[in-house]
């Protein structure tokens, strides 16, 4: 699998993640244990969790892994975040140095490892910015971090925390922004997109097929098995399934019958290719639906389909240089 710079950063990692929101869930550890031994052995490397995913199973699962052999931590780029979590049924985002410092205490245990190669800012906060990047800063010099990131940070509050950490040697910098980007979800290019090229950071978008509503899996009603027929995660769903959202998908569906290919492919690869982008993240729930992401290693979606699908989703992306040059299938 190919793989892309973070941004100005020396870290390094494939060009598309593995995301772990559902592991502990609706993800079983022996369905976890295959998606992740077949994304490294296809050259995958960077793994997405955080503190947060079903209470800390993700990460425990992940660790499990480790520590069994089923892959080895030096195939692994371990991205977690921090800083929010569920108390009390509620969610709650607290980024308070001693609230951050102890996500990564436990993060570190469940993980079964010395070090996280991304650690991310799973939200804004109430605490002061200065307050909570002067955690990423010990945790950096303890050596428990290797490189610092922000979540679902808005153009402003990214431009902040990066340009804090950029302002005074020896803060570590801000590498990566993670933001939710899809073709029903492209409101990052207003303003966050055109902070993280600005910035020299790297983009991690997540839900790349519109939180499974691109595959065009719901187009005649809620499958069983689905997210959007899941407890945990109906209300993650509910949103894209408004009239609103059928146009974007039969266009979808429409350039994947053209092309030969399945529409979360066409979904994936427009969010892989688009202009800032370093690695979506997959959502993918079994090995059958990783292997139709990674399908799409030598893909690229022709010009023509790229242009059309930005201008049924909202109009042209402003950040693809005009004839810039796009391989075809």
């Amino acid at each position: 699998m190919k793989r892309r710079s973070v941004g100005a950063s020396g870290l390094q990692v494939s060009w598309l993640g593995l995301g772990t929101l559902t592991w502990g869930r609706e993800t079983r550890p022996e369905d976890a244990r295959a998606l992740l031994r077949r994304f490294v052995a296809a050259g995958g490397s960077l793994v997405d969790t955080a503190a947060a995913y079903a209470g800390g199973d993700a990460e425990r699962i992940i660790g499990r892994l480790i520590r069994a052999g089923d892959v080895a931590r030096d195939d692994l780029v371990i991205a977690t975040k921090a800083g929010f979590g569920i108390r009390d049924g509620q969610r709650t985002v607290d980024t308070s140095r001693t609230a951050l410092l102890a996500d990564l205490r436990e993060s570190l245990r469940r993980l079964g490892t010395d070090h996280i190669d991304l650690w991310q800012l799973h939200a804004w906060g109430q605490a002061p910015i200065e307050e909570s990047l002067a955690a990423i800063d010990t945790a950096v010099v303890a050596g428990d971090v290797r490189y610092a990131g922000v979540s679902n940070f808005v153009a402003w509050q990214t431009a902040q925390a990066a340009t804090w950490q950029a302002a005074f040697p020896g803060r570590a910098p801000i590498c990566s922004a993670q933001v939710e980007y899809s073709l029903l979800a492209r409101r990052a290019e207003v303003e966050v997109i055109p902070a993280v090229r600005a910035l020299g950071l790297g983009l991690l978008p997540w839900s790349p097929v519109g939180r499974g509503v691109l595959t065009g899996k719901y187009r005649t009603g809620i499958p069983r098995g689905s997210r959007a027929a899941s407890e945990h995660f109906s209300w993650f769903v509910e949103p894209y399934l408004e009239p609103r959202s059928r146009a974007v998908v039969e266009a979808v569906v429409t350039a994947a019958e053209g092309l030969d290919l399945e529409p979360a492919q066409v979904a994936l690869l427009w969010v892989r290719d688009a202009p800032g982008v370093t690695a979506p993240l997959l959502g993918a729930r079994t090995v059958a639906q990783l292997e139709t992401y990674l399908a799409c290693e030598d893909l690229a979606l022709p010009e023509e389909i790229s242009s059309a699908l930005d201008d049924v989703s909202g109009g042209p992306n402003a950040g693809r240089e005009p004839n810039e040059p796009t391989a075809t299938l």
